[in-house]
């Protein structure tokens, strides 16, 4: 009994540190780069200082610590999977920071209800994924229900909107090509080798938006470069990062996407505290609590195709071998290709695939979130 409320504690005790840093990293950035506040409205070089500062760490325990080795990475495999997936993944943070500029917390997370929809249509388009009409009819609700809850917003931008949604799409469009190309090469990453690869190249393609959009204004304008405001901000990123594997690592799919829409209510609800200006109406809440229902359902679709694609039991010297090779293998690596699982501390093993984590302001989130593809399967059996 004691080990079960030991492991329990430990599960909670992860969700709580992951909602807290995610809550934190984005009300965090909003501060920093907000004009009313810290005035440092230079998003691609915020982002730029994650992506250095990710890449650094990551090269260090690499390199240095030796914590981890580096996979067999092949110039074929960096020029065809590493490098359209970092500029992908770079244009989602860009966009989705510049958003902060222009429009409020609370309606951001409001918008990015519209990531299921974005993965799936991106996943159609690339032959990935088949559409269905119960999913569709879901994605259509969230849809109907972020329409809704734009036209309440008092604060209404075009401009934020437009470079959010863009980011979106980007940010699906990088899950679909993940799974399509690593899976495609059998590349196996971890957190750290993720970072190791994916955040310099990353670091490279946000540049060249830097060198033309923001390297003259920080010239000309008098900024304030505070070194640990930057510095805590980046350890507050990458700490979410880790963090999100943690919490992958002791729960199943179902806890995964709990915490996320309870994160986001709580977010919506601190954002209103801490910035006043952006103020909530009866009308953002009724159209982002319909968008929510929408992604319930589809959530619960997912989760219900991937208990119905469940293996047979296995016979018990099968069982134990298989799951002692999972153990030791999901111990130290992480597969964006569907084919990594881990165990979480109920006895279940869970693919990370199906995990529904949606944090574009991590420096790095790999492939969690492809679960919004749906065509993952978690084969999951009772201990």
């Amino acid at each position: 009994m004691k080990v079960i409320n030991k492991s329990l504690f430990l599960t909670y005790l992860y969700l709580l540190i992951y909602i807290l840093l995610s809550s934190g990293v984005i009300l965090y950035n909003k501060w920093v780069l907000s004009p009313k506040y810290f005035n440092f409205p230079f998003p691609i070089t915020l982002t730029m200082i994650h992506m250095g500062f990710s890449g650094a760490v990551a090269f260090l325990l690499v390199r240095v610590f030796k914590v981890v080795a580096p996979v067999k990475m092949t110039f074929e495999i960096y020029a065809t999977c590493v490098i359209p997936i970092s500029a992908f993944f770079a244009s989602s943070l860009w966009f989705g920071n510049t958003a902060y500029l222009h429009i409020s917390v609370a309606f951001i997370q409001m918008l990015k209800a519209l990531m299921p929809v974005a993965t799936l249509i991106m996943a159609v388009l690339c032959g990935t994924d088949k559409l269905r009409w119960d999913v569709f009819l879901n994605m259509l609700l969230v849809s109907i229900g972020v329409v809704i809850s734009s036209y309440g917003e008092i604060h209404f931008n075009v401009v934020g909107t437009l470079y959010q949604c863009t980011g979106i799409f980007a940010e699906a469009l990088r899950l679909v090509l993940t799974q399509v190309l690593l899976q495609k090469k059998g590349l196996t990453l971890n957190p750290i080798t993720s970072l190791y690869y994916i955040a310099p190249c990353s670091f490279a393609f946000l540049f060249v938006p830097w060198y033309f959009l923001e390297q003259t204004r920080m010239e000309v304008s008098q900024i304030q470069f505070n070194f640990w405001i930057f510095f805590s901000n980046a350890v507050c990123a990458l700490a979410l990062n880790f963090s999100i594997f943690l919490v992958i690592g002791r729960t199943g799919a179902v806890t995964i996407r709990v915490a996320g829409v309870l994160k986001d209510w709580i977010l919506i609800a601190l954002s209103t505290v801490i910035f006043p200006e952006s103020a909530i109406t009866g009308l953002n809440i009724i159209g982002y609590a319909i968008a929510l229902c929408g992604v319930v359902m589809y959530n619960y679709i997912k989760v219900k195709d991937v208990k119905a694609s469940q293996l047979p039991p296995d016979s018990l010297p099968e069982r134990m071998t298989k799951d002692w090779r999972i153990e030791k293998k999901s111990s130290n690596l992480y597969s964006p290709d569907n084919s990594t699982d881990d165990v979480d501390t109920s006895g279940k093993v869970s693919s990370m695939s199906d995990m529904n984590v949606v944090d574009e302001e991590v420096p790095l989130m790999a492939s969690s979130r492809l679960s919004h593809i749906g065509r993952s399967q978690l084969s999951s059996r009772d201990a």
